[in-house]
């Protein structure tokens, strides 16, 4: 019984396969005619990534449904987006870097929708799994990475492990699922850096034969019929600014005067004071345009009907401080020093998001924090049972009244964080991070300041790397 459930989802995923050959979406056209019957090796080997890894995703995706399964879905629209120009390479010529930018329009606006539906929902309950997916969806511009596409879908799989870790702490021993989500969507990107490592090592492989590659996905319209009319001239050429300084008889003449030496300066003219126009005022107002200097760069200002005073204002989202189910969520304060969450209970867990030049109060005991993209804020709490968390934060300063077990920081720079006599057990963990400092309370109520390493030696010793931290002399 068992082998021959295991020949039915053989069948299954062939016959998947060859519908996706068959059926493969044109949104870069078809160079080949029309005909199917001639599918390049390295987009044969792109549909078993998505017939494997991309399909158990997918799967395991619909079975946990909700937000999950509309993210799954626009991923998958990313990756057959992807699939489309491939086929594209593998039929055209490589285009020039103008028409390429155009070509990867549809990845680039994918992956803007990926991220954005993260961004719009972020009291989801599923907010570690849609981080996960965000943080590592751009991955799919390898495209346009040469020389080196596969160590960047690493750094994009990498800037994922963050979320997808919160995710199996929390569902490890509770739903086997979300663990199981966690290894299929890791793995697209691991197989994906396989594939890259095979068929695209240094960059996109493009056909040697065929049209150049265009936007719309079809090739450069043809010449016009001989009976038409005679096309009109085109422009004239440029006038040549070839000095012929790079044929060998001028550059045998530019050396020979190099190597005058001294005597190179003999052909000079002298300049007296009365030439001079800072000692010789009256040249300024002599008649004849002055010469000047080229002119230094300055970037184009983009045209607009609308004048400055017309410009609206950039839109700010409105400031929010409320208990949502469990979760209370603090967002977009500005110059609010006396923000107070009360009343809470140990099931609960805070979110704190864009908040600047803030002070932020918790008191009783609660589940958790979270300080997100926040600059200069301070947060003071009384316990925590579980995680205290900085993230793609500036500025922060923390203090602790009670007990915390945990404190993380990430991609954060400039933290302090002042530890109760309570809480000298606390764990820290840091990553991406700068100027981080650790404040220990003395008998006589002061603060010594320790800062956490940044820089760090790792050396071979014949059988592991061993990383031990670099001591700097100040």
């Amino acid at each position: 019984m068992t082998d021959l459930q295991t020949l039915v989802e053989r069948l299954e995923k062939a016959v998947g396969r060859l519908e996706m050959v068959s059926h493969g979406p044109g949104a870069h056209g078809d160079y080949g005619g029309g005909s199917q019957n001639r599918v390049a090796e390295y987009v044969q080997a792109f549909d078993s990534l998505l017939a494997g890894s991309v399909a158990e995703y997918m799967k395991i995706s619909t079975e946990i449904g909700g937000d999950v399964q509309k993210h799954a879905e626009m991923v998958h629209s990313g990756l057959m987006t992807e699939r489309a120009l491939l086929v594209t390479a593998s039929q055209c010529q490589q285009p020039a870097a103008n028409n390429f930018s155009s070509l990867l329009k549809p990845i680039s606006d994918q992956i803007q929708v990926v991220q954005s539906f993260r961004e719009k929902n972020r009291g989801s309950k599923l907010f570690n799994h849609l981080s996960a997916v965000s943080e590592s969806i751009p991955a799919l511009g390898w495209v346009a990475m040469a020389p080196k596409p596969g160590p960047y879908v690493k750094e994009m799989t990498d800037a994922a492990t963050f979320y997808s870790n919160r995710v199996l702490k929390e569902y490890k021993d509770i739903d086997k699922k979300h663990v199981d989500w966690v290894k299929a969507y890791l793995s697209i990107w691991t197989e994906l850096q396989a594939y890259i490592k095979e068929h695209h090592t240094t960059g996109l492989t493009w056909s040697k034969t065929g049209p150049i590659a265009t936007d719309g996905g079809s090739p450069a319209p043809p010449p016009p019929p001989c009976g038409g009319p005679p096309l009109p001239p085109g422009p004239p050429p440029p006038p040549s600014t070839n000095s012929g300084g790079d044929d060998p008889a001028s550059r045998s003449a530019l050396f020979a005067q190099i190597n005058q030496g001294e005597a190179i300066t003999s052909g000079l003219k002298h300049v007296s004071d009365d030439m001079k126009t800072h000692k010789n005022p009256a040249l300024k107002n002599q008649g004849g345009p002055m010469r000047t200097g080229p002119k230094p760069f300055t970037a184009p200002k983009p045209s607009s009907a609308i004048s400055p005073s017309q410009k609206q204002p950039l839109r700010k989202d409105p400031p929010v401080l409320e208990l949502e189910g469990k979760k209370w969520r603090v967002e977009n304060h500005e110059g609010a020093s006396n923000l107070v969450i009360s009343d809470t209970e140990l099931k609960q867990v805070a979110y704190v998001y864009k908040c600047m030049n803030s002070t932020l109060r918790v008191k009783g005991k609660i589940n958790s924090i979270t300080l997100d993209k926040c600059k200069k804020l301070g947060l003071v709490f009384d316990d925590v049972v579980g995680i205290v968390e900085i993230i793609n934060s500036q500025d922060i300063q923390v203090q602790v009244l009670g007990k915390v077990p945990t404190i993380s920081i990430n991609k954060t720079d400039g933290c302090h964080v002042y530890l109760s006599k309570n809480s000298l057990n606390c764990e820290i963990v840091s990553a991406k991070s700068s100027e981080m400092n650790i404040l220990i309370p003395t008998d006589s109520g002061d603060f010594n300041e320790f800062p956490i390493p940044e820089q760090f030696k790792t050396l071979w010793n014949g059988q592991k790397l061993v990383t031990t931290v670099t001591e700097v002399a100040g």
